[in-house]
Order: structure tokens, then C-alpha cells, then sequence
């Protein structure tokens, strides 16, 4: 597997990138041959001492990319974590078919020409819920506990997610940390303007 690797707020030592290479060595018997990955080691990423190293790998097999993050209290253990997440990932992406929301889209599609052209008619309602808009099919309300930009990028990454929403400790207002595509990170912080009078 070919592997790129950087690192931030640590040397990236001859050392470390073995270890880090035997480690992905357990993605080789269930990756595609000519599987890429791309590390991101960040060390003192969080306050937190649990949280306070990241791992980050963008795995590219066989046409399917998959993106996991973890944390730890040492690079090497936020790594370990990372590569039982990847491992499940690779596992549950060679048994699912390659393109299921794909697929689902064609087959929607079939349906609603087959309609149009008075082939199979479908009952006046079936077509309506075929050509519905999307709608809210889950809902999910949890607690929040007011934290620092920083927590909230260690709780994402730890979580695996592409964004994380929060409570601000500092302004006090509901905002959103996000994964760049350059591998940054973005925030969002909702400005409610007053009512404007005329």
C-alpha cells in the first residue's frame, strides 16, 4: 500500500513512520492491491490529555475512498484506534454493492419515466411520493455542554464525522466546526440579525 504521511506539532521520525507502516500493514490483506493512504498525525491537538493526539487517514481502495479519524492520549494509540475503525470500513464496503444510493437513484428514475410514458401506471399517489421532494426522516435532539472550538475538532475527529455541532463556551451561541477538503478545519457561527424596521 502506498502511504503518504504528515505530520504537525510533531517530527515525523524514521522511527514513528515504521510503526505507522506496520500498522497499515493490517489494511493490506483486505485492501485493493493498489490501495493509497494518506496520514495526518496532529500531536497536542486538544487540552483534553485523552483526545490530545489525532490520527486522520483518507484511504483510497479500489474506487472507494474512506476517511476515518480518531483520538488518544499517544499518536500510536489514536493510530490503533483508527486502523479497527478503517478495518470495519474496508470490510463493510467489499460485502455492500459498490453503488447503492446510485442504484436507488436509476431505479427511481425507471419508475418515473415508466409513469410518463403510461407504461406500469402508477396509482396517483405512489407517483406523488416518487416525486416528493426530501423530507426530514430522522430526528435527533441531545444535550449540549458548552466547549472550545478545539474540544469540539477533537470530539469530531473522535467521533469520525465531517462536522460537529456545538455549543460555544466563548459566545455562547450553537455553531458548527467542518473538515475542509485541504484538510483544514472551518467554523460556522450563526449571526441572528435583529429584525430590521421600517
Amino acid at each position: 500500500m502506498k502511504t503518504t504521511v504528515k505530520a504537525r506539532n510533531v517530527e515525523l521520525s524514521s522511527r514513528l513512520r515504521i510503526q505507522i507502516d506496520r500498522k497499515l500493514r493490517r489494511l493490506d490483506r483486505i485492501a485493493h492491491p493498489g490501495a493509497e493512504a494518506s496520514v495526518e498525525l496532529t500531536a497536542n491537538a486538544s487540552r483534553v490529555t485523552e483526545t490530545a493526539n489525532v490520527a486522520e487517514v483518507t484511504l483510497v481502495s479500489n474506487g472507494s475512498v474512506l476517511r476515518s479519524a480518531s483520538a488518544g492520549p499517544t499518536l500510536i494509540a489514536a493510530l490503533d484506534r483508527l486502523i479497527d475503525k478503517l478495518e470495519r470500513q474496508l470490510i463493510r464496503a467489499r460485502e455492500r454493492p459498490r453503488s447503492v444510493r446510485g442504484r436507488h437513484s436509476d431505479e427511481a428514475e425507471a419508475v418515473l419515466a415508466q409513469a410518463d410514458s403510461g407504461i406500469g401506471k402508477l396509482p396517483e399517489l405512489e407517483l406523488a411520493a416518487a416525486r416528493a421532494e426530501p423530507s426530514v426522516v430522522k430526528v435527533k435532539r441531545f444535550d449540549m455542554v458548552p466547549m472550545f472550538e478545539e474540544d469540539a475538532i477533537a470530539r469530531m475527529d473522535e467521533l469520525g464525522h465531517a462536522f460537529f455541532v456545538f455549543l460555544n463556551a466563548e459566545g455562547g451561541g450553537v455553531c458548527v466546526v467542518y473538515r475542509r477538503a485541504d484538510g483544514g478545519y472551518g467554523l460556522i457561527e450563526p449571526i441572528i440579525e435583529p429584525e430590521r424596521r421600517h
